[in-house]
């Protein structure tokens, strides 16, 4: 029998434990051998809870049981739960996390120990919760260069956009609900700034490069921006607004990556995921597009991810099978040389230097809207755009990019 820890027993880490423990005669057949929980490390105690005699409050409990083989890291984070990581894998203990800010961070280095100390660190919750988008990089498209990934990366945006479009809403209003239900935390930050997703996106990019992408040094833009006029130009277009984490990947493994809202047309692969479900597409040069969608965050979910991870330690105990990524950093594509096309909003009163400033732009009419202008524009760099749009200073209202 395999001993599993668990560290951090909140909506995901009870997760874990429930779909380890319901499931066992699953996950067990298909590991080869029973898997069971032994510990949950807290702070807290849960009297009354059907696993409250496995709860520990103290690290070096589980780090010193030879019978714990695997740990599953669901605390979030970089501070403990880096330290708790680092002496697992140093111990030659397995580690599976849905801890996304840990992997963008130190995932290099953490997977480096675990090659070390012939174990695993695995990590396929931590982007698109239990859509397997790892795996399906590191096995099943082996064979192919895979040219560019974009996706959806993050439910509570999702959410929010999804119900702005259809409701009309406000974003503060649908922020709000969000909040109420569940799907948004009290300080949404990461989540609407588009921080989230630019963690998730730099995972990825890492794990197809073989180099570390820093997330800090992404081009990131969040929703906050986003209003109600952009969708109804959306809609006389016929396209919709997403959230957009995006990586383009060169021959020579250098990567453009950035995070930010695009206003794609009604056709695009993505442009039917909505509320809090997440897709990705991948484009690969033998395969062309795929597309994978699911739920992208939740208890279940994300815990079932988890615990794939541990079938998958448990099938390959002693020997290192997970992709990784070297510590030396990937070549990054400077945003301002990016081409895009752009939906811009302006003002009645920048409607006169729209031709000079952006020669060929096509208008987009919304009937009955009198009070701005929206157009699109031809492509160019970003770094021209950006220019064009400082000529028109006050006038611009708000800018989209196209996909």
């Amino acid at each position: 029998m395999i001993k599993v820890a668990v560290l951090g027993y909140g909506t995901v880490g009870s997760g874990v434990v429930e779909v380890i423990e319901r499931n066992r005669a699953e996950v067990g057949r298909r590991a080869g051998e029973e898997i069971s929980v032994k510990y949950i490390l807290d702070l807290r105690d849960f009297p009354g809870d059907p696993y409250e005699d496995r709860v520990v409050h103290d690290f070096n409990v589980i780090l010193e049981d030879a019978e714990i083989g695997i740990v599953c890291e669901v605390m979030g984070g970089v501070g403990p739960a880096y330290q708790f990581t680092k002496q697992a894998l140093e111990a030659g203990k397995s580690v599976c996390t849905s801890n996304k800010e840990l992997v963008a961070k130190h995932g290099a280095e953490l997977q480096a120990i675990a090659a070390r100390t012939h174990c695993n660190y695995m990590y396929e919750a931590s982007v698109g919760g239990g859509i397997p988008i790892i795996r399906t990089l590191n096995s099943a498209l082996t064979a192919d260069r895979i040219e560019a990934v974009t996706g959806i990366l993050n439910g509570t945006t999702n959410y929010i956009l999804t119900k702005m479009e259809r409701e009309g809403a406000d974003y503060e209003d649908v922020l709000k609900r969000a909040q109420e239900l569940g799907y948004a935390e009290r300080n949404p930050e990461a989540d609407v700034a588009g921080l989230d997703a630019g963690r998730k996106i730099a995972i990825l990019a890492s794990l197809l490069t073989g180099r570390t992408v820093d997330s800090d040094k992404l081009s990131i833009e969040g929703i906050t921006e986003i209003t109600g006029a952009d969708f109804a130009y959306a809609k006389a277009a016929d396209r919709t607004i997403k959230l957009l984490a995006v990586c383009r990947i060169q021959e020579d493994r250098s990567v453009f990556a950035r995070v930010a809202p695009f206003m794609l047309p009604k056709s695009h692969p993505l442009a039917g995921v909505n509320d809090v479900f997440n897709g990705i597409q991948v484009t690969g040069n033998m395969l062309g597009d795929a597309l994978l969608c699911g739920q992208g965050a939740g208890k279940l979910p994300t815990a079932s991810a988890v615990a794939a991870d541990v079938v998958d330690c448990a099938r390959n105990q002693g020997r290192t099978v997970m992709g990784s990524w070297a510590a030396e950093a990937a070549d990054l594509i400077p945003a301002a040389e990016s081409e895009e096309r752009f939906f811009v909003r302006v003002s009645e009163a920048g409607r006169q230097a729209l031709q000079e400033v952006f020669p060929g732009s096509s208008p987009v009419t919304v009937p009955g809207r009198e009070e701005d202008f929206g157009f699109f524009t031809g492509a160019m760099k970003e770094k021209e755009f950006l220019a064009g749009c400082g000529q028109l200073g006050d006038a611009v209202l708000s800018r989209v990019r196209l996909a």
